[in-house]
C-alpha cells in the first residue's frame, strides 16, 4: 500500500501520506478518513486497518501489471482469478460477486460512476478480510455500526 501500513495510526497515516490531515473524519465503531487524490482509510481501534482507493480520483495501483483501479469489473474478476491460479493465491468471493486475493488483503470491489461500475480497490487487514460482516460491508461508508 506504498508507504501506508497496517496498524498505523491516524497521525502517522497523514505523516505517511504527506498531508497535515484528512479533508474528513467521521467516527463510529470504525472511524474513517477521507484524504485528498481518492482515498479513504479505516480504523479498528485506533488503528488502520482498510485503505479505500476511489476507482476514479484516487491512485492507480496494479497487480503484476493489472491496473487495479477503474478497470471493468469483469476483467478485474478474470485477472484476479487467473492471478490466483498462478501463485496458488486463496480466493474468496464476496455476496455482492467482488473478489478478495485474501493472503494478498486485496478486494476488489466496483463503484458506481455515472453510468459505469469501475473497480474500486481496497487493501484490507487479514482478521477483517476473515470476518464476514467486515468484508460484506467494506468499505463500511454508511454501514451501521
Amino acid at each position: 500500500m506504498g508507504p501506508l501500513q497496517f496498524g498505523m495510526f491516524p497521525a502517522e497515516v497523514a505523516q505517511a501520506l504527506l498531508v497535515p490531515g484528512p479533508q474528513e473524519r467521521m467516527g463510529g465503531p470504525h472511524a474513517q478518513e477521507d484524504f485528498p487524490d481518492g482515498v479513504k482509510t479505516f480504523y479498528d481501534a485506533g488503528k488502520l486497518a482498510c485503505v479505500a482507493l476511489d476507482a476514479v480520483t484516487g491512485p492507480q495501483v496494479f497487480l503484476s501489471g493489472f491496473p487495479l483501479a477503474g478497470s471493468d469489473p469483469e476483467q478485474g474478476r478474470q485477472f484476479l482469478l487467473d492471478h490466483a491460479a498462478e501463485h496458488g493465491n486463496r480466493v474468496l468471493c464476496t455476496p455482492d460477486d467482488s473478489l478478495s486475493l485474501t493472503d494478498l488483503g486485496v478486494l476488489l470491489r466496483s463503484q458506481q460512476v455515472g453510468a459505469a461500475r469501475p473497480t474500486r480497490p481496497l487493501f484490507v487487514k487479514e482478521e477483517w478480510l476473515d470476518s464476514q460482516y467486515s468484508r460484506d460491508h467494506l468499505p463500511l461508508e454508511g454501514a451501521p455500526g
